[in-house]
This record gives C-alpha cells, sequence and structure tokens, in this order.
C-alpha cells in the first residue's frame, strides 16, 4: 500500500504563491507517476499536472501552464506543485495521486487552496 499526505495549502491573496508538497509512504516503489488534480465547489475534478517518477518528465493543463511547476525529490518521496501567479480561479481542493505500473491510483486526502481576490 502507498500513503500519499499533502501538506501547503491556505489562504493567499491573488498574485501570489503557494507550495503543497505531497509525501509518499508505504511501497513507493511501486509508483512510476504522480499527478496533482483540483476539484472547486459544483465543478468537475481537473487534472493539473502530471510527473513521472524517475526521469521527471511533465505535464500541465492549459488552465495552469507557464504558472505552475511540478517537481519531486526522489529521496524525500515527496512531489511539490509550486503555484505562482494565483488567481482567483485557482480555488479548490488539491489532491496528489500516485499511480502503479497496474493503473491503480492511490490519492491524498486534500488540501484547500483559497485565492482571495
Amino acid at each position: 500500500q502507498v500513503q500519499l499526505v499533502e501538506s501547503g495549502g491556505g489562504l493567499v491573496q491573488a498574485g501570489g504563491s503557494l507550495r503543497l508538497s505531497c509525501a509518499a509512504s508505504g511501497r513507493t516503489g511501486i509508483l512510476y507517476m504522480m499527478a496533482w488534480f483540483r476539484q472547486a465547489p459544483g465543478k468537475e475534478r481537473e487534472l493539473v499536472g502530471r510527473i513521472t517518477w524517475s526521469g521527471g518528465s511533465t505535464t500541465y493543463a492549459d488552465s495552469v501552464k507557464g504558472r505552475f511547476t511540478i517537481s519531486r525529490d526522489i529521496a524525500k518521496n515527496t512531489v511539490y506543485l509550486q503555484m505562482n501567479s494565483l488567481k482567483p480561479d485557482d480555488t479548490a481542493v488539491y489532491y496528489c495521486t500516485g499511480r502503479t505500473g497496474s493503473d491503480h491510483d492511490y490519492w491524498g486526502q486534500g488540501t484547500q487552496v483559497t485565492v482571495s481576490s
């Protein structure tokens, strides 16, 4: 099993920055890709971006491209989501996921990000 714990959420003004962390524990060796999703009230869950665990290749949603950056620290089993130039539309609960080679996804509990205008 894999456990994922997000942290770093909070309240920030528009234009500000936050960095979310996702600490993985347990059988982390079975993970090959990590991702960040978000879900705002009344809206569908949205993929924010992904990173491969070994190579560090990233992809991003168009809505965050150029503002958000995903990185990972293999030694710490931690994935980060650096969010810059935040907008009120970025307000959501942010979730970290880890995908295994058999395409099973583990999910964290989520962390709230609120951007005030």
